[in-house]
């Protein structure tokens, strides 16, 4: 599985503080510790509500990029801070995201092919996000086939179905997991699948209890990549014990330290 660390965030407090400081230290030793953990890819978000957005969201790139070679997922809604975020890319880098709605499709694929930028595609149009697993299939043949006429390439699109929360919409919990499996029907190879993990939980009780399993189940669907903590010790240790019984993955008596 492709693990996207979700910890440079602006929504979290102490990222927060680090972006407005300009604290390198703190992002560099925190992309490191996520790292370490098992990430893949670093998703790269300024948080919410900031007047310096563009700024901030190169600053964290060239940061992370002075210690690491890492590919960074570039996280925000706003084209310009995107658009800034990308251009301060070194590596083919990630967007996160676009949605099914014309105006953004139209914004954000000719983007990701002027940066030749792999790009999460969430199943939410105008009308929001459907409640079956019909409708999420159908935004994701839009998005597909959207993205294909843009130039993109299959290889370069994340589908992601929308976790939403337990707390909330639990009806949803087994929609998405349908969705993961009818996405996988939409092209040869199949396309690839993301979430946002964390969403599940949000609000509940016994959070990461909820995330592991969720993320197991997700898994044996045939999930490709997840937005997750990977400094959670028994998340981590659920996705590589995952990859071992799915066969993806040589078992060894060692395989949790691999």
């Amino acid at each position: 599985m492709i693990v996207v660390g979700e910890r440079i965030n602006g929504q979290f407090p102490q990222v927060a503080k680090a972006i407005d400081a300009r604290d390198a230290k703190y992002i560099q030793d925190l992309a490191a510790e996520q790292i370490t953990g098992g990430a893949n890819v670093l998703d790269v978000n300024t948080g919410p509500g900031r007047d310096d957005a563009q700024e901030a969201i190169a600053w964290l790139v060239k940061t992370i990029q002075d210690v690491s070679d890492v590919k960074l997922c570039i996280d925000s809604p706003g084209l310009k801070t995107q658009t800034a975020g990308l251009a301060a890319c070194n590596r083919e880098p990630m967007m996160n995201s676009t949605t099914a709605e014309q105006k953004r499709m139209e914004k954000f694929f000719p983007l990701a092919k002027e940066h030749n930028a792999e790009i999460v595609c969430l199943t939410i149009d105008e009308k929001g996000i459907p409640n079956s697993t019909e409708g999420r299939t159908e935004l994701a043949m839009l998005l597909l086939a959207t993205a294909m006429d843009q130039g993109i390439s299959p290889e370069k699109v994340f589908l992601d179905p929308v976790v939403l929360p337990i707390s909330a919409a639990q009806d949803q919990c087994p929609g998405v997991c349908d969705a993961v499996t009818a996405f996988r029907t939409l092209n040869t190879p199949p396309p690839k699948t993301i979430v946002g993990l964390s969403n599940v939980s949000s609000g509940a009780e016994e959070r990461s209890l909820l995330n592991r399993i969720y993320l197991a189940m997700l898994l044996g669907r045939g999930l490709d990549a997840a937005i997750v903590d990977p400094n959670d010790a028994e998340l981590m240790k659920v996705v590589k014990a995952s990859e071992v019984l799915l066969n993806q993955k040589l078992y060894a008596p060692s395989f949790l330290r691999a």
